[in-house]
């Protein structure tokens, strides 16, 4: 009996989680859920490996990184003096 559950079970169970919860916090409570199972079973399966933080082969660097070119000078130099006479 415990495996007969139907739309009038799953009904009555959303209402009281409706009723606990709130309609508020219902929303963030069902998505870290669903997160929650998608990192369980991408655990389980291994697919978790395959998403890496790193950009793809051929993406372009971030804004704020200055590519250099290998044997080229390039360093600033700062003047020698704050006053510019020397």
């Amino acid at each position: 009996m415990l495996g007969n559950i139907g739309p009038l079970e799953i009904g009555i169970v959303l209402v009281i989680a409706l009723l606990v919860f709130g309609p508020k916090k219902l929303p963030d409570l069902g998505h870290g859920l669903g997160k929650g199972m998608r990192e369980f079973k991408e655990g389980i399966t291994g697919d978790g490996d395959k998403r890496t933080d790193r950009p793809a082969v051929g993406a372009a660097p971030p804004a704020d990184v200055v590519a250099t070119t290998p044997g080229a000078d390039n360093a600033v130099q700062a003047p020698s003096s704050v006053d510019g006479n020397g």
